[in-house]
């Protein structure tokens, strides 16, 4: 599952949900060992955020073993 944001500059998409897939880790397990509230996750799982937060994003990296790159990705907008 992936959510992208687009205003006309590019895409964005989260792949929190997807990296999370991948290592069998749950929101709630997650949340264990992130020690963030479930709110918090569930809004990079989704994708439904308008800031990012780089100490969030440092700690999913963390706890899942991955970098930035594999939770937020960023397309470019074509041009035409």
């Amino acid at each position: 599952m992936d959510k992208r944001i687009s205003k006309g500059h590019g895409d964005i998409k989260f792949k929190l949900a997807d990296r999370m897939k991948e290592r069998g880790m749950s929101k709630n397990k997650l949340c264990n060992e992130s020690g963030f509230r479930f709110e918090t996750i569930q809004g990079y799982y989704l994708g439904n955020i308008s800031r990012v937060d780089l100490f969030v994003l440092s700690e999913f990296c963390r706890v899942l073993g991955c970098n930035v790159q594999d939770i937020i990705e960023y397309t470019p907008k074509k041009s035409k």
